[in-house]
């Protein structure tokens, strides 16, 4: 227990220190994206009849005055000290608007990973039992169609039918747990059909390996080979799968927010780009993206514990 606790203590530290440029590579080029936003932000914060001395006077309170390196160092420097600025629609700091909307938007992503998770290994599973018989084509026609539908489209969908015709679920808001369960479902659909044909994929070709093989010929059960010997080898590739969904469902709870109208990061974040709010922007892309990079340094971490082939 200490060695693994160990390996995974120097897998993380290694992991920690290739992540590092990542995040200051999507600070320069969150910055830059959200500056190339057409629209002044200082003409919005004032008003469309404010004069041109008091839009003057805005560009200055928020540093637009001041050339872009400048801003950007600025910008760097709060940041790593948690201050991602003020916003500009609401006059609050963003770190507390963000702090206010994260767990909804983690809540949302965590529970679509399991969703997905279970879904995806339960559905891979099956299909590679019943390989090549109509379990098998059914499973996989149907993990293809999840893999292939926008997650805006699904989210209609469901609301469609389980809110509008059938009435068993609230269809927008956070009222009550059951509003979450659509978006949730939604986030982790999707995601299950790429764990499932993984799953699949990964298991058929440890089943091929010769201690599996030696297993059967061996007489142990079919059950126990598939339990105790092929699926926690397959695990490497389908853990990498999940911790990419993961980071993949943070992103994708921008729309699934707006279409549920949830008060997460993504619907703050579209808000703030149809305001021009660049702290609300930068701020919330940052962290989003700080912690894409995060989780799949520690997918990267759990890999290198797993199966030492792949360690750094």
């Amino acid at each position: 227990m200490a060695g693994a606790a160990g390996l995974l203590a120097r897998s993380l530290a290694a992991a920690a220190g290739r992540t590092l440029p990542v995040l200051a590579g999507i600070s320069l080029l969150v910055f830059l994206i959200v500056h190339a936003i057409p629209g002044d932000p200082a003409v919005i914060a004032a008003g469309l009849e404010a004069g041109p001395e008091t839009v003057e006077r805005i560009r200055r309170d928020l540093g637009l005055d001041r050339p872009l390196p400048v801003q950007f160092a600025s910008f760097v420097t709060r940041a790593l000290q948690g201050d991602l600025g003020i916003s500009i629609r609401t006059g609050l700091p963003v770190a507390q608007e963000i702090a206010d909307r994260l767990p909804f938007t983690l809540l949302l992503a965590a529970a679509g990973a399991v969703v997905a998770t279970v879904t995806g290994l339960s559905a891979g599973l099956l299909a590679a039992v019943f390989r090549n018989r109509w379990v098998d084509h059914l499973v996989m026609s149907l993990t293809l169609v999840a893999v292939s539908t926008p997650s805006y489209w699904l989210a209609l969908m469901l609301m469609l039918t389980f809110s509008l015709q059938l009435g068993l679920l609230p269809s927008i808001g956070i009222g009550t747990p059951a509003h979450f369960i659509l978006p949730i479902a939604t986030l982790g659909l999707q995601s299950a059909g790429l764990v499932g044909r993984m799953t699949r994929a990964t298991l058929l070709d440890v089943l091929k390996e010769d201690y599996v093989r030696t297993a059967r010929a061996n007489g142990v059960p079919a059950a126990r080979v598939l339990w105790r010997h092929a699926l926690p080898n397959a695990l490497v590739p389908i853990t990498a799968v999940i911790g990419l969904r993961f980071g993949g469902l943070l992103a994708g709870t921008v729309l699934v927010e707006s279409v549920f109208a949830i008060p997460g990061v993504g619907r703050m974040m579209v808000d703030a780009v149809l305001a021009r709010d660049f702290p609300m922007v930068q701020g919330g892309v940052l962290v989003v993206a700080s912690l894409y990079v995060v989780v799949n340094a520690v997918t990267d971490a759990m890999a290198g514990v797993l199966d030492p082939r792949v360690r750094a």
